[in-house]
């Protein structure tokens, strides 16, 4: 039956049911439709949503600065699909915004980051002549905190683009569309810019604007990255820190001896050359080991702190040129004592020729006395020249020279307070140091430096990727056989970390030319040694064999050429 509807109604007039039929169909298909859309454009959010958190989580996880920095502007170029993108960072003055990285498709272009191409390009002033710049669109972004979006730099009015036309004319691209964005930190502090460059439409490649869309997804983006940033600079700046603390103790160690300060500098070298070989090698034993960055992390730390316990050390005993040196060198007090040895001799001899004057006794007589002093006081002499001979260590104290010291101590002189010895106990057991320069005792005190690293060390809250400094630092003197400090452990639970730092440390030893208390060693007499320490089991026989394999050495000794 046909029907109608009042004019204005809004209604729809149709004469047949067939009509009324088709209406319904189009509206079914008009629903369809704005359903198809709003589905799609539903899907479309999700998709951004999920790609933000994507982002977001990717920024947090990037420790490395300059991959950070890459990333950001790689996310915000994919995201508003620009062709360029250059990200700024203030300095720490906030003076000027420092380019980081530039990134150019179609110019085939990657400067920054971890390209290892520099960005040669000036600093951009925040401030000329003391008013803030505004003239350049990067600057005015980070001083007032403003969004910029420019459809044609070409055609832009309020900022000076004379770079981008330089560029464009030397090398023949067309800079258009633009967008800028500051980074703020959770501070709300400016602490760099984005700026983009030229976005394409996906389907015709064509050069058009910044769509808002893009603009508050990259703004987003932009306030992550910042975030993001913030937190890696944090980390860096805590991990500089504590390099910096580090370094400081080893210079302290340094002021307090020259040579131990050399020392530490060299075994870290030596301790990385190895790990970094051993990383190297693809064969048996080591073709299974990797050391991550952090397990690095840990050997480097270790082998800078591995004689920290040596603060603690007297200086006398770490720098004992000789047998007899403490603050100074007491063979100086033994040349006096023999000297005052030699007056009273003389005295004695000059009392009995007064008696023998006095009694009338002729010149034989006093001749003979005469003799008699002449050689006692060359005996002295002798003696003070073996003690003094005895002072310089050696190579190994004879059986014979160890009697002839021991027969000095023995004798005495007279003074007025009494009779005392030619040489004291503590000066006797000096001279009688077999090797070297150092007593058991001073041994021992050396010694304990070891169990002070690992004391020292594990009072700091090293991060739980570095735990293992304390026990790979203090462990540098152990020994395979369960014979070395300061814990005696064996090799099942002596770590391979450790057992690298004890090469190196063994080896610079060996050969370091500046030790007071030994002459430089040479090359090959430093290998035989080392030979003797694998075969007895003090070292690790792997590793030993790969440094001399991969003639480690060489490139050791040719750093430190190069360093002078």
């Amino acid at each position: 039956m046909p029907f109608s509807s009042k004019p204005g109604d809004g209604g729809i007039t149709t004469d047949t049911g067939i009509e009324r039929l088709s209406h319904d169909k189009r509206l079914d298909k008009l629903l369809k439709s704005v359903l198809s859309e709003v589905k799609d454009y539903a899907e479309a959010q999700i998709k951004h949503i999920k790609q933000g958190a994507q982002i977001g989580l990717a920024l947090s996880c990037v420790k490395d600065i300059n991959r950070l920095l890459e990333m950001i502007v790689l996310e915000a170029r994919a995201m508003s699909n620009a062709d360029a993108g250059t990200l700024y960072i203030t300095d720490k003055e906030n003076k000027h915004l420092c380019f980081m990285i530039m990134q150019n498709d179609t110019m085939n272009v990657r400067m920054g980051g971890t390209s290892g191409v520099e960005i040669d390009l000036p600093s951009v002033p925040l401030y000329k002549y003391g008013n803030p710049n505004h003239s350049n669109v990067s600057s005015h972004v980070a001083i007032s905190g403003e969004v910029v979006n420019i459809p044609d730099v070409y055609e832009a009015e309020g900022f000076d683009f004379t770079g981008p036309k330089k560029y464009d004319a030397t090398t023949g691209y067309r800079s258009k569309s633009m967008l800028v964005i500051p980074l703020r930190n959770h501070e709300n502090d400016i602490i760099g810019v984005l700026q983009l460059l030229n976005a394409k439409n996906p389907e015709t490649g064509e050069i058009i604007g910044f769509s808002n869309e893009y603009v508050d997804e990259i703004a987003s983006l932009a306030s992550q990255a910042a975030v993001a940033l913030t937190n890696t600079q944090l980390i860096q700046d805590l991990k500089n820190l504590f390099y910096a603390f580090i370094k400081s103790i080893a210079t302290a160690i340094d002021e307090k001896s020259p040579y131990t300060g050399g020392h530490i500098n060299r075994v870290v070298d030596l301790s990385m050359m190895i790990a970094d070989k051993i990383n190297e090698t693809k064969s048996p034993p080591f073709n299974d080991i990797v050391f991550n960055d952090y397990e690095m992390e840990e050997i480097r730390i270790a082998a800078w702190m591995h004689d920290v316990g040596k603060i603690t050390t007297p200086e006398y005993v770490i720098d004992k040129r000789t047998k007899l040196q403490t603050i100074f060198d007491r063979i100086n007090l033994i040349e006096t004592r023999f000297s005052l040895i030699a007056k009273i001799i003389e005295n004695e001899y000059l009392a009995k020729k007064l008696n023998l004057i006095q009694k009338g006794s002729g010149d034989e007589e006093i001749k003979r006395l005469d003799s008699e002093l002449s050689e006692k006081l060359e005996d002295l002499e002798k003696d003070l020249q073996i003690v003094k001979a005895c002072n310089i260590p050696g190579e190994f104290l004879t059986d014979e020279n160890t009697k002839r010291i021991k027969d000095i101590a023995t004798r005495r002189y007279k003074m007025s307070d009494g009779e005392h010895a030619y040489l004291t106990g503590e000066e006797l057991e000096n001279l009688l140091v077999r090797k070297g320069s150092i007593t058991d005792m001073e041994r021992r005190i050396i010694e304990n430096h070891a169990a002070v690293t690992f004391k020292i060390l594990t009072h700091l809250p090293f991060p739980r990727k570095l735990i293992n400094v304390p026990e790979y630092a203090s462990g540098h003197h152990e020994k395979l056989d369960g014979s070395g400090y300061p814990r005696a452990l064996t090799a099942k639970n002596m770590p391979l970390q450790s057992r690298i730092i004890a090469v190196a440390d063994i080896f610079e030893a060996l050969t370091a030319k500046d030790r007071p208390y030994k002459k430089p060693m040479l090359l090959s007499q430093a290998l035989e040694i080392m030979s003797r320490m694998k075969n007895d089991n003090h070292i690790d026989p792997d590793i030993y064999s790969l440094f001399i394999e991969n003639r480690l050495y060489e490139k050791y000794f040719l750093k430190e050429a190069e360093s002078k």
